[in-house]
């Protein structure tokens, strides 16, 4: 039996959009719509606080109104030019200061690691592999990049511009942030800011790395604007969930391979 909890939300939680078997652990994919920062860090400190060993994990979607979020060990000088009209959140996750906006797909896993047996490095792993499927599947290609978490552009006008960022923090064996993935969005206050504590970094998002997808009427490839931007998000939830399943899976054996060999 799974435990869902309630518990204090984004906003009034909605229906799940699917729950998948990743091997004998569901995950609830939760679309929260458009929510202010705060609120929603608060909610995932308290889900996570009050999980049980029965929680069903879950993926939440969300796109947040402009807001900087500085980590745990961030440094304050990686906010090169404050706008009054941007907040700045301190916050509990690994890394350095960030940008979240509109026309950006936040995806925020609330998982039992230890009950998926799970690494933190393997979460992050499968994280950035989602990622890039995602692109892959509206004709980008990019990669992951030693030691600086996110996915990065491998060719074109923004080869090495980083197109996602992800910061998670690990608490009793369970994660929380996520990942977030550019879609269509002024790039403008990044512009503001060392991304991810590295000077200079170019910021790039789907759009303007040229993303396209297939036309339902066979057109040809259309590209990639604003309105894709739900459909792009159930691609990520659905690839996260995919990555997570086949780990599991792979986990389950490994284990039931060991208690075999020592019997």
């Amino acid at each position: 039996m799974t435990n869902d909890l309630k518990g204090p939300a984004c906003a009034a939680r909605r229906p799940a959009l699917f729950v998948t078997l990743s091997g004998m652990h569901p995950i609830q994919v939760i679309d929260q719509g458009r929510q202010p920062y705060e609120p929603c860090f608060d909610a995932m400190r308290a889900f996570t606080a009050a999980r049980t060993p029965d929680t069903t994990d879950q993926i939440w979607l969300v796109e947040h109104p402009p807001v900087y979020t500085l980590g745990q060990a961030g440094d304050p000088a990686h906010l090169l030019a404050p706008d009054d009209a941007i907040p700045v959140v301190k916050i509990d996750r690994g890394g350095q200061i960030t940008y979240h906006g509109p026309g950006q797909v936040v995806a925020y896993l609330l998982l039992d690691l230890r009950r998926r047996h799970l690494m933190v490095r393997e979460l992050v792993q499968d994280i950035e592999q989602a990622v890039l499927d995602t692109l892959a599947s509206y004709n980008l290609a990019a990669e992951r990049k030693a030691g600086a978490p996110g996915i990065y552009l491998t060719d074109g006008p923004h080869q090495g511009a980083k197109i996602a960022a992800l910061g998670l923090k690990i608490r009793n064996g369970c994660s929380y942030h996520g990942v977030s993935l550019n879609v269509q969005m002024d790039l403008d206050p990044f512009l503001r800011i060392n991304p991810c504590g590295y000077a200079g970094l170019e910021t790039v998002d789907m759009a303007t790395a040229g993303a396209t997808f297939a036309a339902a009427d066979d057109a040809g490839p259309l590209p990639v604007t604003a309105a894709q931007q739900p459909a792009i998000a159930q691609r990520l939830a659905a690839a996260l969930c995919e990555v997570l399943s086949a780990r599991e899976a792979s986990a389950q054996r490994a284990h039931g391979n060991a208690a075999a060999e020592a019997a």
